[in-house]
């Protein structure tokens, strides 16, 4: 059984409703960013685990805007159509953080230069 789905099976619960944080205008993408996975961890623990389901299929690349809709429509069945505020603009900062924590993953992403900080 594909990873991902073992963890399906060892529960949803840990799919969690969304927290924003406090949003400034002065914030930089980073910032925003860092403020909302400090409140959502397991946001990254599920990306985490559909990457890995990926590597155990045998891709060769992996989008992680693929991974953010697919996230997004477990968490619709998770809290029953809650919606799922995943800022687009995080992608880049999450695909980061999945090759930095699992650096073998290096070669799946795509990235890019970033342009704002």
């Amino acid at each position: 059984m594909p990873v991902y789905q073992q963890e399906q099976l060892l529960g949803l619960d840990d799919i969690q409703r969304v927290q924003q944080p406090p949003i400034h205008p002065d914030q930089s993408i980073q910032q925003r960013f860092e403020a909302f996975h400090a409140l959502n961890p397991w946001v990254l623990r599920h990306l985490e685990a559909l990457t890995q389901d990926c590597v155990a299929k045998g891709f060769r690349r992996v989008g992680i805007g693929m991974l953010f809709e697919l996230l997004r429509w477990r968490y619709g069945e998770a809290t029953h159509g809650d919606a799922f505020r995943l800022n687009n603009n995080f992608r880049s900062r999450y695909v980061r953080l999945l090759i930095e924590r699992h650096p073998e993953w290096a070669r799946l992403f795509e990235t890019r230069a970033l342009h704002a900080a």
